[in-house]
């Protein structure tokens, strides 16, 4: 298992630094000049040579990206062009706000997604299995942006039982922080509760035809017995790959819903930082996403080694 994990590494490692490179290269493809925003009204010629002396701006590309890496290495991601904060003191307070809505996202999506997906695939054919097949083709069609804002509107507005934005940190009155973020989480947490039933039901129809699944039925185990020990257990495969990549695309993707109920998250971070042309901001956020992708990869890979022990071998 050491092995397979230090492979797994080893492939993590080029990756990461092969997407610091494109990033770097990316935003200096940007229209703008970020020292024009930063001088205001005051730019006169020895400002903003000033400012590209303390920026370090008028280095080779080699020599800047050099620069910034071994300080991201270091945990040093530079500072904010706008209001000269620390960029790591950003995300720190940024990244816990979207981890909390991307987990109670990851919850409703669970445990709408798998259930509906197994109950689909056990009643294959019958009206149940249409209308589940309905409800994640309406979850899969419905835009997040357009349902976050029907939901503020009905649950806000109309019903008035929670409340329409705004971000409460969990440190500081959970109880509120959950009625927050429950909103949000609803909305992100169906997209993703539809991606993962469809998953869920073909994963399980394809081992339900397995000759051990029919051998546990002919020794009379109870239905529900081999549906969840026998079947759901060995279909949990493709599943974690599909959580996996969710929740990365959950900590990434979670800009509209953060804009819609104002949450201080991660997706506010980056459109004000693109919008004021903050690129060294977008450079620590895109950076720090990438990674989490490759990390919960990671994880997906060693969670494969823990449902399957055939792979312990290899």
């Amino acid at each position: 298992m050491l092995r397979f994990f230090l492979r797994r590494l080893l492939v993590a490692i080029p990756t990461i630094i092969l997407i610091s490179i494109f990033v770097f290269m990316l935003q200096k493809l940007l229209p703008g000049d970020p020292v024009l925003a930063m001088a205001g009204e005051d730019r006169d010629p020895e400002t903003l040579a000033r400012l590209r002396a303390k920026y370090r701006l008028n280095d080779p590309l080699f020599v800047q990206y050099w620069t910034w890496i071994t300080g991201v290495l270091q945990g040093d991601f530079g500072n904010s062009i706008r209001t000269g904060e620390p960029i790591a003191k950003l995300i720190g307070q940024k990244l816990p706000v979207t981890l909390q809505l991307a987990a109670m996202s990851m919850f409703f999506a669970t445990l709408i997604g798998i259930p509906m997906g197994i109950i689909s695939a056990v009643k294959k054919g019958t009206k149940t299995d249409f209308a589940a097949n309905v409800v994640a083709l309406s979850g899969l069609s419905i835009p997040n942006f357009w349902l976050g804002i029907m939901m503020i509107l009905l649950v806000s507005v109309h019903w008035q039982l929670l409340p329409a934005s705004g971000y409460v940190p969990p440190t500081e009155d959970l109880g509120q922080s959950l009625r927050t973020m429950l909103m949000p989480a609803f909305v992100l947490g169906t997209g993703l509760a539809a991606a993962l039933m469809r998953h869920t039901r073909s994963a399980m129809l394809e081992v339900l035809r397995q000759d051990y699944v029919r051998t546990a039925r002919a020794k009379g185990l109870i239905e529900r017995r081999v549906v969840l020990k026998h079947a759901f257990r060995n279909a949990l495969t493709p599943i974690v790959t599909l959580l996996a990549l969710l929740f990365g695309e959950l900590v990434a993707g979670a800009v509209l819903t953060e804009q819609i109920f104002t949450i201080p998250g991660f997706g506010k971070l980056i459109v004000d930082a693109v919008f004021n042309r903050d690129y060294a901001v977008v450079q620590g956020v895109v950076l720090v996403t990438a990674f989490g992708f490759i990390l919960m990869n990671l994880l997906a890979d060693m969670a494969y080694m823990l449902l399957n022990p055939r792979l312990r071998k290899n």
